[in-house]
């Protein structure tokens, strides 16, 4: 955020002081009854958030601060304030949830010394800033791998929702985003207030949290999150048992040591029982389907009502953009990571999984694409804010993240084509070791256990029923070792297998790759949520540079002709400094030829037709033939004052002429 008034740099925020009265740094000649503050747009306030503070720090505001009108807002102080220099703190919180704190001063009567820092306070900043922040990293971190791990799985690869390593992933999207959310939660008071670790279990700021946009949004997403646990429940649950069941159809009934299980099917039966559970499972996947983009989608609208794309323009429209953008960022992302858990962990996947991703990662990006142009276009709204602002230059950060994840891609989808384009006979051959490994390990357990269980051999009968006992526990014992020896072997052959495939290689090198610079682009966008849009950083920067400009005194000249007998001349106004405070204003008559015009009267009135202030009548002194002067003039606001001089040149002839002037 730009420097406010002579120094004063408020926290990164989304809303900027553009004015205030008194003005910072002015002097005033009579003490205010109320100190007023406006801002870029609108902020939400509490009890302390506008302060007014003596020279020895004690504060001299009475009641709470109340918005006065727009983005406009005051706080009484006490009457009768003696002469020394005053400071207002202010510490607010934007229209788009973010902290906004700053300070600036003012003097009555003269400038003094004072004991109170015109830093400001520091909401969101210190150790309870930071720790905001990285949950913010890993709400988002979480969201993206529960959305875009389970559409993975959907929309892919449905047979890894049997695959543990993918379970695991994707309850750990939605942990992550649970805790980060109630870390969030506890921790909004304090960072919107006082900044303190010790306030962030304060139950009463817990309680201030809840009634404002962004408590309520992070309730909400609680409260979807728990919606999106029975979710996982069904799709790793009963959505893989239905899938079990329907493959078990398709394996032998015999057992691997010879000897059938007694089931016998015709084959009548068995196709319809397989039609019917095909059946059954594609409507589960649809339900899961419509319920998963459901709970997706509301996830996502609890940052989208909350931030940026709540305030600004076309709101209406910023909302829906948004949830679009977090979908497709998940869906590409959150797919990317359950790919490359696949591709390391799992024991195989097939080649139309990963090329079905590529189809879907390729769409996810088309549109994060258009709905990225559309934002960048609404927080920027110039091309001078793309390099001349924060938000711009870590926007152009982002755009060159992911356009290296884009080239990373292209490399992945070239390995993707190489996979698809291998002989349609040639088999799985990790799958095949792995299935071939596990009748291995079945057939020597079941071998160890007849040997364990046969019965004892002639002269056996002495042996006690103790040790009987102890050779069978022997025997069980030795299978279950050896089922273990057999499962390690199969494997290790199996990593062998994978390891040694040179696309399905090449194919996890360039898929890491691409996870490492998404992980680093996530950081950039978390950056982005909490800096200050372009288009009102600049907004804020014209409006202060406007009030704190000092461009010498303004003069303004105007002929006037009051109609009687030597009626005609001249008047010029000159106002110094000509902005936003107290300011000395000098008149000077004169008649057509140059010399001073002494005439009976002059009277001056300002009026801010826009703001509907006025007229303000100011009656100068007479300080010699044809000057008037007064001094401690007060402009309340800058804008396009009209200045009105009325002049007299006798008892019953005068005119009123007048011309418009920025001022502050």
């Amino acid at each position: 955020m730009g420097v406010l008034f002579g120094g004063v740099a408020p926290a990164s925020a989304h809303a900027a002081l553009i004015g205030s009265d008194p003005a910072q740094g002015t002097v005033v000649d009579k003490a205010p009854t109320e100190v007023t503050l406006t801002f870029s747009e609108q902020v939400a306030l509490s009890d302390g958030s506008l302060q007014v503070l003596d020279p020895q720090g004690r504060r001299v505001d009475t009641g709470k601060p109340s918005n006065l009108s727009g983005t406009m807002y005051g706080v009484q102080v006490r009457t009768g304030l003696p002469k020394g220099t005053y400071t207002v703190t202010y510490q607010v919180v934007s229209a788009d949830s973010h902290p906004v704190s700053g300070a600036f001063t003012f003097s009555i009567g003269a400038p003094s010394a004072t004991t109170v820092s015109s830093s400001g306070p520091t909401a969101g900043g210190g150790v309870v800033g930071w720790l905001y922040g990285f949950a913010r990293y890993i709400s988002y971190a979480g969201f993206i791998v529960l959305v875009g791990g389970a559409a993975f799985v959907l929309a892919c690869w449905q047979r890894g929702a049997g695959v543990r390593a993918v379970q695991r992933l994707v309850v750990s999207g939605w942990v992550a985003l649970t805790s980060a959310t109630l870390a969030l939660l506890l921790l909004r008071g304090s960072y919107t207030g006082s900044g303190k670790v010790a306030d962030i279990f304060d139950v009463s700021l817990i309680g201030q949290v809840l009634q404002t946009k962004a408590g309520a949004a992070l309730v909400s997403r609680l409260l979807l999150l728990a919606a999106g646990a029975l979710f996982i429940a069904v799709l790793f649950g009963a959505y893989v048992r239905r899938d079990a069941g329907a493959e078990g159809e398709t394996d032998g009934s015999a057992d691997l040591d010879g000897h059938g299980d007694g089931r016998e099917t015709s084959d009548g039966d068995s196709s319809g029982e397989s039609a019917a559970r095909d059946t059954e499972k594609r409507d589960l996947t649809l339900g899961l389907a419509l319920g998963g983009t459901v709970v997706a989608a509301g996830l996502a609208a609890t940052w989208a009502m909350a931030e940026h794309a709540s305030t600004g323009i076309q709101t209406g429209l910023a909302m829906p953009v948004d949830i679009l953008h977090l979908l497709a960022v998940a869906v590409w992302l959150g797919g990317l990571a359950a790919l490359l858990v696949a591709l390391f962990r799992a024991p195989s996947i097939e080649a139309a999984a990963v090329g079905r991703f590529s189809r879907l990662a390729f769409g996810s990006v088309v549109v994060l694409t258009a709905t990225g142009v559309y934002q960048a276009w609404r927080q920027l709204g110039s091309w001078s804010a793309l390099t001349g602002t924060s938000y711009g230059q870590l926007l152009l950060v982002k755009v060159a993240l992911v356009a290296v994840l884009v080239g990373i891609a292209w490399f992945s989808r070239r390995w993707t084509t190489r996979l698809a384009d291998a002989p349609a006979d040639t088999p799985d051959t990790a799958e095949e070791e792995r299935t071939a490994g596990k009748k291995r390990a079945t057939v020597a357990a079941k071998t160890s256990a007849r040997t364990a269980t046969r019965a004892p051999a002639k002269g056996s009968a002495k042996v006690s029923a103790k040790g009987s006992a102890q050779d069978g526990d022997g025997g069980s014992e030795r299978a279950a070792q050896l089922a273990r020896q057999q499962a390690a072997m199969a494997a290790a052959q199996a990593k062998r297998t994978r390891e040694a495939d040179p696309v399905r290689s090449g194919l996890r090198r360039s898929v890491l790759a691409e996870a490492g610079v998404a992980v680093v682009l996530l950081a950039v966008a978390t950056a982005l949520t909490t800096t200050e849009p372009g288009r009102t950083e600049e907004a804020a920067r014209a409006a202060t540079a406007s009030a704190s400009q000092r461009s010498g005194p303004l003069s303004l000249k105007m002929p006037f002709d009051t109609g009687g007998q030597d009626g005609k001349g001249t008047v010029e106004v000159t106002l110094d400094p000509a902005r936003v405070g107290s300011d000395e204003m000098h008149v000077y008559v004169v008649r057509p030829n140059g010399k001073a015009f002494d005439v009976p009267e002059v009277k001056v009135a300002f009026t801010l037709e826009s703001k509907g202030i006025g007229p303000l009548p100011i009656e100068p002194d007479r300080i010699a033939t044809g000057h008037w002067s007064a001094s401690g003039v007060q402009i309340p606001m800058a804008g396009d004052w009209k200045i009105a001089v009325t002049v007299r040149t006798s008892d019953i002839d005068q005119t009123t002429v007048n011309k418009n002037a920025k001022i502050g």
